[in-house]
């Protein structure tokens, strides 16, 4: 299959992507524009499992761009709405009429109630819905359900959201082999896991849950076995969803440099009680004692400028750093601005900082992006406490073992 990559694609992109700037609301953080390239993606995934002429693949992509444009008034009759505002796009850009009513029936197919005839309606369909069977499945109903209530005012107790998400996701099926390829096996993970978690929600099958769970990581060993053989025979495995390894990951490595951190702040406090105690008690035991023991002078000095050195690193160590607090839309807009430290936004306003974060959560790319950068500048600051912890450490012990050397020496020599 030959993908066109014409003129009028990239036009109706842009006006898509200007049209949902302008008229859509940020409460609809489901049925928003990066959904629409995510089933265009989806589309041209699926597609390349046929062969499709460069026409085919132009309505195709048309169809993809358009079929939740007319969202913008509400969800009921929202696909023939959409059709609407494409027949008027092409229209005006002397499309052909025959490809014009090629494009709405793609459009009009992906109705619920609607039943797909063509090979091209059957592909949008499918990736109109491709998220069921997606890694990023659970954050789309999450926004989902955020909509449902921001838009409609639907408020769902867990019990109502999962019996209708399960409802929904049992009676869905896949309409092309390649989809079904793609998509049904995580689908099907997903239906299993919302079952699970309806019984949850069920005192009286904690135990039947248990019992599966078990069932369930004895099977995932013997897989890890086979493909474990499979590997060292020289076979390619298939791609391993790796969605919730990677979650872990970064939850793990907050939570290392978390408790790093409070190591780091507990040893500096006890650096700092240590040396105020001793420099105290030098000040109000030794220094009254110089006028008449002189040979405790030279000691005394060195123990002070000991205990101070190693105070000030202590200091160093736990003093916050101070920042502007503020970043402008323009660096969330090109993804250099890390919303996840406070430090970043204090200075900002709520409404510039809420859209900040809507735009971050619709994006995973920029969302990982920033648990990736806040990840390494923890991990600078938490270099620089240890590296401050460590000549506060070694000047505290070697400075002591100096001076109690000197306090022996000149006590032996008075």
């Amino acid at each position: 299959m030959v993908e066109t990559q014409n003129a009028l694609l990239a036009d109706a992109k842009k006006y898509v992507a200007e049209f949902y700037e302008a008229h859509f609301s940020e409460q609809y953080v489901f049925h928003n524009f990066p959904h629409v390239i995510e089933v265009v993606e989806a589309t041209r995934q699926i597609a390349t499992d046929y062969t499709l002429s460069n026409k085919e693949m132009e309505i195709l992509l048309l169809a993809a761009w358009f079929h939740d444009i007319g969202y913008v008034e509400g969800p009921e009759g929202h696909e023939v709405r959409s059709a609407n505002y494409a027949r008027v796009f092409l229209e005006e850009r002397n499309y052909n009429s025959d490809d014009i009513e090629e494009v709405l029936k793609c459009i009009r197919a992906t109705r619920l109630d609607a039943e797909p005839e063509t090979l091209l309606a059957k592909i949008l369909c499918d990736a109109d819905l491709s998220h069921l069977g997606g890694k990023m499945y659970w954050e789309h109903c999450t926004r989902l359900r955020q909509e449902l209530f921001l838009t409609q005012n639907i408020v769902m107790s867990e019990h109502d959201w999962v019996n209708f998400e399960l409802d929904f996701i049992t009676n869905h099926h896949y309409y092309t082999e390649a989809a079904q390829e793609l998509f049904d096996k995580r689908k099907h993970k997903h239906v299993r896991q919302m079952m699970k978690h309806k019984m949850r929600l069920n005192p009286d099958t904690v135990d039947l849950i248990d019992e599966l769970e078990k069932k369930e990581r004895k099977e995932e060993k013997k897989l890890k076995k086979l493909q474990q053989s499979i590997d060292s025979s020289g076979f390619q495995l298939k791609e391993i969803d790796l969605g919730r390894g990677v979650e872990t990951m970064y939850r793990n490595i907050y939570r290392t440099h978390i408790n790093l951190s409070s190591i780091a702040d507990n040893k500096a406090n006890i650096m700092l009680s240590v040396n105020a105690i001793i420099i105290s008690i030098v000040i109000t035991s030794l220094i009254p004692r110089l006028s008449t023991n002189t040979n405790l002078i030279f000691p005394t000095i060195i123990l002070l400028a000991v205990c101070l050195t190693a105070l000030i690193f202590a200091i160093l160590a736990t003093q916050p750093k101070v920042t502007k607090g503020q970043v402008t839309r323009e660096d969330i807009e090109n993804k250099n601005a890390n919303l996840l430290f406070f430090g970043n936004f204090y200075n900002m306003k709520l409404e510039d900082f809420h859209w900040g974060m809507m735009e971050m959560i619709r994006d995973s790319d920029f969302l990982y992006s920033s648990m990736t950068k806040d990840l390494y500048y923890l991990g600078v600051v938490l270099a620089k406490k240890y590296q401050y912890l460590r000549i506060c450490y070694l000047v505290f012990m070697y400075g002591l073992i100096i001076s109690v050397a000197v306090f022996v020496l000149f006590l032996s020599l008075g």
